[in-house]
């Protein structure tokens, strides 16, 4: 009687040790750059919390908002140096470790918000993906967010690209935001994100571009008089999943962070498209003068560095995507 006591003691006693290692919980830590009244912090908010709940607490998931963790460079590195498990990024950043990448944020490659949708949720796009995971010993992209349509911001009239000559634009520190402005003769300046609004202000730059909903969000329209709508870039984000991170993840919760991770990049789009719907109203009772321009002119400007060999992409990638109904 006495052996079975300390038998079943013992036994309660590796029940105990074992227990918190099956209920241990792994911490991931998800960057981006944006702020935290914008649809993409709000929807990686509400992804965390539902990994946290389909995998029992197993997943807890921190957001760092805001360039907390670092600009978009800094934290694109923090993928391979594992600082970081989750980001938000550009395609044109995530670009610099598979070229092919940057067409989706390439002007003028999609017609409109439809031909993105068909490419978001085809073949071309696997494919663009899986080449990606592999150059990037794993890196995995579990969500793809409709960004929206940039547009110029400027303190000067802009109706056609000859108005652009000389104009000092920033754009994002990655090098294929520089297509277009080279394209139409403007003096393209890299400045990161964080650091624009003030750049804008002090005159470091003239212009800038970026969707409607971006425009709102980090208040450029307070030191900049004109909006105009060349909608020459329809921007996407990824989400990311560092390779370590993924690699760790069983098949099970695998497909719990895509499942997530894409519903939450699809929530994130609809409310960047319904608010790109209401912003030429509200910007224009702001009192700011949002002009209509024909995209024409400025889309024949970079017909020629789209199609060149010596693009970031191939031909073939390039006649795919316009091939797409």
């Amino acid at each position: 009687m006495h052996r079975r006591t300390l038998a079943h003691w013992a036994a309660l006693g590796l029940f105990a040790l074992a227990a918190p290692a099956a209920l241990a919980q792994t911490k991931l830590k998800w960057a981006h750059v944006y702020e935290t009244g914008e649809p993409y912090h709000k929807q990686a908010v509400w992804a965390a919390d539902e990994i946290k709940k389909r995998t029992g607490g197993r997943y807890e998931i921190e957001v760092f908002p805001a360039s907390t963790l670092g600009k978009e460079t800094e934290i694109n590195q923090g993928l391979q140096l594992g600082t970081v498990d989750i980001i938000y990024t550009g395609m044109a950043f995530a670009g610099r470790a598979y070229p092919p990448m940057s067409i989706a944020s390439a002007p003028f490659v999609f017609r409109d918000y439809a031909h993105w949708q068909a490419f978001r949720s085809g073949p071309v796009f696997k494919d663009i993906v899986n080449a990606y995971a592999q150059k990037t010993s794993g890196q995995h992209i579990a969500g793809y967010t409709y960004y929206g349509l940039r547009h110029m911001t400027s303190n000067k009239p802009i109706t056609k690209p000859d108005d652009m000559k000389g104009l000092k634009l920033r754009v994002p520190d990655a090098p294929l935001f520089v297509m277009f402005p080279k394209a139409v003769g403007a003096n393209p300046t890299p400045i990161a994100f964080a650091e624009v609004y003030l750049a804008l202000q002090n005159g470091t730059v003239d212009a800038q571009e970026n969707p409607l909903p971006t425009i709102d969000a980090k208040k450029f329209y307070e030191v900049q008089k004109y909006i105009t709508l060349t909608g020459h870039i329809t921007e996407s984000l990824v989400t990311i999943v560092a390779g370590p991170a993924w690699a760790k993840l069983n098949d099970a919760d695998k497909k719990i962070f895509d499942a997530v991770l894409w519903e939450a990049s699809g929530r994130a789009g609809q409310e960047i498209l319904d608010a790109e719907n209401r912003l030429v109203a509200e910007f224009e009772k702001r009192g700011k003068i949002v002009a209509k321009v024909d995209r024409a002119p400025f889309a024949a400007a970079v017909r020629g560095p789209l199609t060149a060999a010596d693009a970031p992409w191939p031909r073939e990638l390039f006649d795919r995507i316009q091939a797409i109904k």
